[in-house]
């Protein structure tokens, strides 16, 4: 395959990339443009070279495959300024997006063109490094420092107006083929006499008044408090001040020094892995021996927090929903948190009016009994977590829906084989564990009972990825793959409390990890309740060696309840964010001393071990025992739902990094103390004796 092809159209020189499937810059790409643009501008019958992709998008960015390993030159910087430095005038091209290195071929161009959908960006901040060919220099010379900042430092891409608007592009086309809009384009430059236009040339925006230094510290002092803990966007600042203090050709080589910076960083691995591994997490077993059924009428059972987020999830996917309550009061209070929900939308700007009212009128209603369930594709349970409850529902839904219409239950922990089987059509239940807010949280957990059918599995994947959520593969037991762990260690956290840690340190300790939030935080703003349920559940069950902490049933008996109540481990009566609270200091204390416990201290790295430890044992178990398909879907997980930090690349990955040999070490030494909580997962300790990874085990497959 000819990746790039060369087409002489009277004197313009078209240089088409063919690269599927995105054009990534990688050396076939490289190297063919750079042999190009030298054949182009050396023939005296061309006047202009304008370059354009095949496919679905321009060159959507540099070749992640290959980071990590040796370049082979042609490197992008050294195209892109070949590129810059000829005679004749060269033209990109832009349709789909250009993003990353793509829009850095494109800024070294002399003009640019962008089809009407297009959008451009350099998201590298989100792979932990920084536009390392040009685009920190080139930037901010065609749109200023404080736009160029607002690019670059958060990573968001631009609409082809706003594009236009900045400066990036000198024209939006609504023809929709790349090659004419490059070919009439480049036209239009030669017959208006236009030169070269070197980007780096132009230095008007870039006076070092006390505008630019004042955006340069602003953009300093919101880091501080937005991403402390990342690496990659102080760098990205770092560089665009360059252009106020450097040269170009310096400018570029400071951009580069920063870039290996970022490069060396751990961040990058985490965000790089944490890049594929989202993507992995989609290709499941079934997707290859099965296809998707059609879904476009959704029935969601339960009008409450949860019912009316799933609602709102699937209006927002463009489906069409009827809530079912159990009376018609319940309904209206069902619609009425919908309502808010979708108003909420309207508000932020993420809905149009003239959408809200389409779905009012033509995609929303809501019923007090299961007769619409006879035209549905699908039904989603959201109801109360009682198994009884559940198989109620599931039983009434079987009479209703029509043959080929799957049923699922957004149970976070119950045995959905258990609830499969109150129907006579197992095959067609699946688990579709939404996270609360629904229509906001990204990660659905995709729960399969023994019997269900490749196709049902399938049809959830294709759900999730038209409501835009990151979907993950889970077998069955009790709390699947997040809810599992998350148990494991929220007891490491309580057992550490009730020896002497505060809950306010574990907390502390844990966001400066890098947690949006501690497990105390997180437990009051769910509701302490949930737990307490949940504990409740299961204590006949509980082993009688297993150590076991009543600190949160004591609060709850209190009828603290978290932020629900304005009490929980925080107290929220005077801060909405909640402040420490003595009374609960207190009731610790006194629990410590009913069980003989004398407080020891805890220093914040035994915090973080002891915690992180417990998570990523009870996930090797999660492994081996084949609930999760592959570690990286444990890493997914805990990402998208449990607040992990991005930046650290999950749990898995972070073990990995710090070593397996080392997180086994560390459980072992634990183990002196409690025998039965931190018995060492087997896959760990295979793990360890061969010297494998579970990077290794991701790549088996």
């Amino acid at each position: 395959m000819t990746v790039i092809n060369i087409e002489k159209n009277g004197n313009v020189g078209l240089i088409k990339i063919d690269y599927p499937p995105v054009n990534a810059a990688g050396f076939k790409v490289r190297s063919g443009l750079m042999q190009a643009v030298s054949e182009l501008d050396q023939d005296r019958d061309i006047a202009a070279i304008a370059l354009y992709a095949a496919g679905r998008t321009f060159v959507a960015g540099a070749d992640i495959r290959e980071f990590g390993k040796p370049s082979q030159p042609p490197v992008l910087p050294d195209v892109i300024n070949t590129i810059e430095n000829l005679e004749k005038p060269v033209i990109a091209c832009i349709h789909g997006t250009a993003l990353g290195g793509g829009l850095e071929i494109a800024l070294g161009c002399h003009y640019r063109v962008i089809i009407e959908s297009g959008k451009v960006g350099l998201p590298e901040v989100t792979l932990g490094i920084l536009p390392g060919a040009g685009g920190t220099q080139r930037t901010p010379r065609l749109i200023g420092i404080e736009a160029a900042l607002e690019m670059i430092v958060y990573g968001s891409p631009v609409s082809s107006k706003r594009a236009l608007e900045l400066g990036l592009v000198d024209k939006v086309s609504r023809e929709q083929d790349p090659r004419q809009v490059a070919l009439e384009f480049a036209k239009e430059i030669i017959a208006s006499g236009a030169k070269v236009r070197r980007t780096c040339d132009i230095a008007d925006k870039l006076v070092k008044n006390p505008e630019n230094i004042s955006a340069i510290s602003q953009y300093r002092d919101k880091l501080v408090g937005s991403s402390k803990h990342l690496f990659s966007p102080h760098k990205c600042v770092e560089a665009i001040e360059a252009c106020l203090e450097l040269p170009f050709e310096q400018g570029l080589k400071k951009e580069r020094a920063l870039f290996l910076e970022c490069m060396e960083s751990p961040q990058r691995q985490g965000l790089i892995h944490a890049f594929f591994a989202q993507r992995k997490a989609a290709k499941i077993p079934e997707s290859s021996i099965a296809h998707p059924r059609d879904i476009e009428n959704v029935c969601v059972i339960g009008g409450g927090t949860m019912g009316a987020g799933i609602t709102a999830s699937l209006l927002f996917g463009g489906l069409t929903v009827t809530m079912i309550e159990r009376d018609q009061d319940c309904a209206d209070r069902g619609k009425a948190n919908v309502n808010r929900i979708l108003k909420g939308a309207v508000e932020r700007g993420k809905l149009d009016q003239a959408n809200y009212a389409e779905i009012l009128a033509h995609r929303f209603s809501t019923a007090a009994d299961y007769h619409p369930a006879s035209s549905a594709d699908l039904a989603i349970e959201a109801v109360f977590e009682n198994l009884e409850l559940k198989q109620k529902v599931f039983a009434a839904l079987d009479k209703e829906m029509p043959p080929g219409a799957i049923m699922a239950t957004n149970t976070s922990y119950l045995d959905i084989n258990q609830i499969a089987a109150a129907t006579d059509r197992p095959a067609d239940v699946i688990g579709l564990h939404f996270f609360s807010p629904a229509h906001i949280m990204k990660l659905l957990e995709i729960v399969v009972p023994d019997t269900t059918s490749p196709d049902v599995t399938a049809t959830a994947f294709a759900l999730a990825k038209r409501l835009g959520k990151v979907a993950v593969r889970a077998g069955i037991c009790d709390g699947f793959i997040g809810n599992r762990i998350m148990a494991a260690y929220r007891k490491a956290a309580d057992y550490m409390v009730e020896d002497g840690a505060s809950p306010y340190q574990v907390d502390t300790v844990l966001r400066e990890f890098g947690f949006a939030m501690g497990p105390y935080q997180t437990a009051d703003l769910a509701g302490l309740d949930i737990g307490w349920a949940n504990r409740k559940r299961l204590a006949p069950s509980r082993p009688p060696e297993e150590r076991y902490v009543n600190i949160a049933d004591q609060i709850c008996e209190l009828g603290w309840l978290g932020r629900k109540t304005g009490r929980g481990y925080y107290r929220y009566e005077e801060d909405p964010k909640g402040l420490p609270d003595p009374e609960i200091e207190q009731l610790i204390s006194d629990a410590r001393s009913a069980k003989g416990i004398h407080a020891r201290r805890f220093d914040n790295d035994e915090i973080v071990s002891r915690y992180l430890a417990a998570m990523i044992n009870e996930a090797s178990k999660v492994v081996e025992e084949g609930i999760a398909l592959r570690p990286l879907d444990v890493d997914i997980t805990l990402l998208f739902g449990y607040g992990f930090p991005r930046w650290r690349g999950g749990p898995m990955k972070f073990a990995d990094m710090q070593g397996v040999d080392s997180i086994l070490k560390q459980i072992e030494q634990y183990r002196l103390e409690d025998g039965y909580f931190w018995k060492p997962a087997d896959l760990l300790i295979e793990l360890s004796a061969h010297q494998s990874s579970f990077e290794q085990l991701n790549n088996s497959d």
